[in-house]
């Protein structure tokens, strides 16, 4: 079965330097990383120098034959939106970069406002950060609604990942309801596995808004590979708001720690749970319609040393 496959939820970094909630992250050696007061492998190990390049990825999708990705981004990384630019230019046809504003910062409508006149077609907010210990910034908040309507009239992108359950899910009923048109990408599959997850992923029943499984290998690690539990999520979750609304994330680099970057979807192609549509849809012909790719790259399959 041939399928061009696009990743719809992954990360680019040359260093991290961030802090959320008081706490640093901060890229050391040998692929680890400050992570919230301990030291966490952030990336494997061979990846010395913890720069998570977007040359390295590549040579992972080419691999791995993954057409396009979707970078994202995440406070835990610290804003990479200088380097982003750089890659959206040198590898247009291969990426599609997400700015990213810190809406913990005053001011953040004029950042996502030059982000937008910069020429960035998607914009990150990793909402389940701006719940803070003892600051919670809504997102139907007047300035983050000035944020989206902004984004509805010039077609430009929402990347968000939402806290788990249902605690965001009035906000961003109201978001969707008072902007329509805006097209909104709802990552780590609704933080599936989680109590009320399904509530996340019934969002998806308006028009413009889409569910990506970004995070899921991570979600289910606990189960590891072949992920048979994360497969019945993605069948539960189809019969809610069918398989057309549904695309596959890897979340790379982190996943990597613990399986292949192959490893992140075979799962999905290996199932005898899903139909060969069902799979084309979601690995990806649901990522190139919504989000406007063309000229989709064919790669070939390249034996490894194991076969």
């Amino acid at each position: 079965m041939k399928i061009k496959i696009i990743d719809a939820h992954a990360h680019l970094w040359l260093k991290q330097d961030a802090e959320v909630n008081g706490l640093k992250i901060q890229t050391l050696d040998n692929g680890r990383s400050l992570f919230m007061g301990e030291v966490r492998q952030m990336l494997p190990p061979f990846m010395i120098d913890g720069c998570n390049t977007a040359e390295i990825f590549l040579s992972n999708m080419d691999y791995a034959q993954v057409s396009s990705a979707v970078i994202t981004q995440e406070y835990i990384d610290g804003l990479q939106n200088d380097y982003l630019w750089e890659v959206q230019q040198k590898y247009p046809n291969r990426f599609l970069c997400c700015g990213m504003v810190d809406a913990r910062q005053p001011d953040y409508f004029e950042h996502a406002k030059q982000l937008i006149e910069q020429g960035f077609k998607a914009i990150k907010i990793p909402a389940e950060r701006l719940i803070e210990p003892h600051k919670q910034t809504f997102l139907t908040s007047s300035e983050m609604m000035k944020i989206f309507k902004l984004m509805e009239e010039k077609d430009i992108l929402l990347s968000i990942d939402l806290a788990e359950g249902d605690t965001q899910i009035a906000e961003m009923g109201e978001v969707i309801s008072e902007y329509p048109d805006l097209r909104i990408a709802i990552g780590h599959f609704g933080m599936v596995n989680r109590p009320n997850w399904q509530k996340q992923i019934k969002l998806a029943r308006y028009k413009n808004v889409m569910i990506e499984s970004g995070g899921i290998t991570w979600l289910f690690n606990d189960e590891f590979y072949p992920f048979k539990g994360a497969v019945l999520a993605i069948k539960e979750a189809a019969s809610l708001v069918g398989m057309e609304k549904l695309m596959w994330g890897s979340d790379y680099p982190r996943t990597i720690t613990a399986i292949t970057y192959r490893m992140s979807y075979d799962f999905i192609l290996k199932s005898d749970l899903l139909s060969e549509n069902e799979k084309r849809l979601f690995l990806g012909e649901n990522a190139a319609r919504f989000y406007n790719l063309k000229d989709l790259v064919e790669l070939p399959y390249i034996k490894n040393m194991s076969e």
